[in-house]
C-alpha cells in the first residue's frame, strides 16, 4: 500500500536581491558587449580607426625624419656656442661691474674730501 503524500506545490525559489543583481549585471555586460561589437563594425569606427592609423604613421614618420635630419647635434652644437657666449658675457659684466664699484667709490672719496674740505673751512676763523 502506498501512502499517498500530499505533495505542496513546489515553489520556485524567491530571488534573492544578490542574485537579481548578479543577472542584471550579466545582461548589462551581454549587452555592452554586442554593442561594442556593433560599433566596431561600423563605417565611423573603420574611418575613426584608420585615420588615427594614419596619424600615428605620420608622427613616427617626423619623428624619423628629425632624427636623421640630425637635430640633436644641431641643438648641441646651439646650446654648446650659447654656453660659450653666456661665459662670456658675464666675463664682461663682471669687469663692468668692477669697473662701476671703482669709480663709484672714487665719487664716494671725492664726496668725503669735499666735506671735509668744507667743515674744516667753516671751522677756521674768519681773521686767521
Amino acid at each position: 500500500m502506498e501512502e499517498e503524500k500530499k505533495q505542496e506545490p513546489v515553489e520556485p525559489k524567491k530571488e534573492g536581491f544578490l542574485d537579481k543583481a548578479k543577472k542584471l549585471v550579466n545582461k548589462a555586460d551581454d549587452f555592452i558587449d554586442d554593442k561594442v561589437e556593433d560599433v566596431k563594425k561600423s563605417e565611423a569606427f573603420k574611418k575613426v580607426h584608420d585615420a588615427i592609423d594614419k596619424a600615428e604613421d605620420y608622427v613616427e614618420d617626423k619623428i624619423e625624419d628629425i632624427k636623421e635630419s640630425g637635430a640633436k647635434e644641431k641643438l648641441e652644437a646651439f646650446a654648446d656656442k650659447t654656453e660659450v657666449k653666456a661665459e662670456e658675457t658675464m666675463s664682461k659684466l663682471k669687469q663692468f661691474g668692477k669697473k662701476v664699484a671703482g669709480k663709484a667709490a672714487d665719487k664716494l672719496e671725492d664726496i668725503a674730501e669735499n666735506l671735509k674740505k668744507k667743515s674744516a673751512d667753516e671751522n677756521k676763523p674768519e681773521g686767521a
